[in-house]
């Protein structure tokens, strides 16, 4: 029988994170499936879903485990298949000065009208001309069914006004 995990991945960014832990997960005989990683603020963060056969399961982990002495904290938890959010998929696109609260009050906008948030990526840059901090987001959400898109955007616009951000969201193709 196989058996799905997650691992989290952190560690101080190097060249061969990946190359450490994947050679660990072939090594036992599994089998990277999905995965996604990214370098922050000088620190490598990583999130994968492995396949492997039951019976070489503690044995991964134990090696996972040992990549602490390299310096890399693997988590390993076994994959659990949630419900499938059912509705319409979605892009938002959040632009404007930076500003302390902008990802809480977003979220907490959409997880009062029930949309999960499938895929997040933010940012903090420098303006081009002024040097200002400036904010961006992208996300993938999926608005449940009975929840009219139309809705939802009016309700954001009225918080891009608040906060003094762009909000765009735009059903999927």
């Amino acid at each position: 029988m196989t058996r799905q995990l997650v691992l989290t991945i952190v560690a101080n960014d190097r060249p061969g994170i990946v190359q450490a832990v994947s050679e660990v997960v072939a090594g036992h005989g599994g089998n990277w499936m999905d995965s996604s990683m990214i370098r922050l603020g000088g620190e490598f963060a990583g999130i994968a879903r492995v396949s492997i056969a039951e019976e070489h399961t503690d044995a991964l982990q134990a090696s996972l485990a040992a990549l602490k002495g390299e310096g890399l904290a693997v988590t390993v938890q076994a994959a659990r298949e949630g419900p499938v959010t059912a509705g319409i998929s979605a892009h938002l696109m959040v632009s404007g000065a930076d500003h302390p609260g902008i990802v809480r009050d977003i979220s907490r906008s959409l997880a009062e009208c029930g949309v999960s948030i499938e895929e997040l990526h933010t940012e903090q840059f420098p303006a081009s001309m002024t040097g200002q901090s400036m904010f961006q987001a992208s996300a993938l959400v999926v608005i449940p069914s009975g929840q009219g898109l139309d809705i939802l955007r009016e309700r954001l616009e009225r918080l891009a006004q608040d906060i003094m951000v762009e909000i765009d969201i735009q059903a999927e193709a």
